[in-house]
Formats: C-alpha cells, structure tokens, sequence
C-alpha cells in the first residue's frame, strides 16, 4: 500500500471523507514519474486491469525500471507485449520471467485461476495466425480467463471447425484471428450465439496488403455481433474479450 492510499484510508478513519469520497480519491490516484515514463499505478482501480508494458521501442533497462515501480507499488503479476527474446533475457537476469516466443510476451507472476463467467474460445484459420493468437489467448489469461485453442480451422477446409462446434456453440466470447481474405470471422459470426472479435492478420500473399484485405473484409461482415481490432492486435482482442468475459450474463451459469 502506497503512502496516498494511507493517508486517504486514514481520512475515513477519522471522518474527513467518505467512503465514496475515498474510493474516487484512490481511483484519480496520480501515476508515478520515473523520468521515462509515467508508470499509472491505480488503472486497475479505474479499469479493473493493470497496466500493461508495451514493450516495442523500449530498451531492457528502461522495462527493468518500469518492472521495479510496479513491483514497489504492489502490481506483483505483470504483463510484457511485443517483448524481445533479448530483452527479455536482460530482465530474465533480474526477475522470474515467463517468456512465451511465439507470441512476444512476457509474464511476471505466473497466470492467475480463471475467474470470468465462461470461456473464451481463441480460433486461427492458419498455422501461419498462431503467433497473433497466442498474443490473444495469454493475454486473456493472464487476466482471468479460461481460454480454449482451435488453431488451423480456416474456411480452406470448413468441416475442420464444424468438428468443434460444441466449444463454439459453449463460449462466452470468441476471438477470430485469420489473414488472406478474412472470412473465419463471418462464418463463426454466423454460428456463434456470443460476441466474436475479430483480428486480421498480416498473413498473406501480395493483395492481401499486410493485412488490409482482412480488415476491410472483417468490417464488411454480414455476420451480426462481430467486432473488429486492428491488424495482428491479438493483445487488443484478448483484453476485450476479458472485459466482456468478466461482466454480469443472462447466461444460466453465470447466475
């Protein structure tokens, strides 16, 4: 517990703020400024997750030193995207880190038991879409979630994901992640009974523009319920498929 914190507990105590009052004190909590960084410290009180380091463009030292604010200020399980196998092994030198290649991530703290109503099923059309899948499935993991794999499930051969109905038919939300012309999200849209984010993928040949046919493909869905992050962003539809994951259902095991 930081020394604000005290002093805001410490003001209900003594009866100069409620504990309304109190709780939007902490939740306007002010990050804290390390020089190269304003590390926010009480986004998960706003936001329900902490932050996460973003960690293309930042040296080893500077990640090290962003670890250490929040390790100091009691954000013990942390999150590393778009990591380095080099830098992560300088960090690797000071702390225990969990270092997951294919996807670029780095975990601090192990991956916490799944707390959300259901699970979120993560699905490639290819082999190729792994790594931006994995990026999705750790990141929901990390923040709570079960996390189902259907890897290599394309429309290319479509009774490859008919043969997993009863996980897609079961999910709470399910991540869509494919390049070439994007069509996996339509058709789990139109299958699916729960939301589907869907994640275009740089895979591809020529006009498949790093992606851009995907993502245009994916916006133009006649499917309903189907929403769209940018391109290869499997952290961006992990953590939204735990947001959505984590909210009040109508469903019957989520009463």
């Amino acid at each position: 517990m930081n020394s604000e914190i005290r002093r805001t507990l410490e003001a209900v105590q003594c009866g100069e703020l409620s504990v309304d009052e109190a709780l939007l004190a902490i939740k306007k909590e002010p990050f804290e400024d390390i020089g190269y960084a304003k590390v926010d410290m009480h986004r998960s009180i706003r936001q329900g997750a902490p932050e996460v380091i973003y960690g293309a463009g930042k040296t080893a030292e500077q990640m090290i030193g962003i670890i250490e604010t929040m390790k100091k200020n009691g954000q013990n399980r942390i999150l590393i995207t778009r990591l380095l196998t080099e830098a992560a092994e300088e960090i690797a030198r000071i702390y225990e880190l969990d270092y997951r290649k294919e996807a670029r991530i780095g975990i601090l703290g192990g991956l916490p038991a799944p707390d959300g109503i259901g699970r979120i099923v993560v699905a490639t059309g290819g082999t190729s879409d792994i790594p931006v899948a994995e990026e999705a499935a750790l990141t929901a993991q990390v923040h709570g979630n079960e996390v189902v794999r259907l890897y290599d499930v394309g429309v290319a051969g479509l009774h490859r994901m008919l043969a997993h109905m009863d996980e897609i038919m079961s999910a709470s939300v399910i991540i869509a992640i494919a390049g070439m012309e994007g069509a996996l999200a339509s058709v789990i849209g139109g299958l699916a009974d729960c939301p589907v984010i869907a994640v275009p993928t740089s895979v591809g040949y020529g006009a498949s523009f790093h992606g851009v046919s995907a993502l245009l493909s994916m916006l133009n869905s006649c499917a309903s319920g189907v929403s769209v992050v940018n391109i290869d962003n499997g952290f961006g539809a992990g953590y939204l498929a735990g947001m959505i994951n984590h909210m009040a259902s109508g469903r019957p095991e989520a009463k």
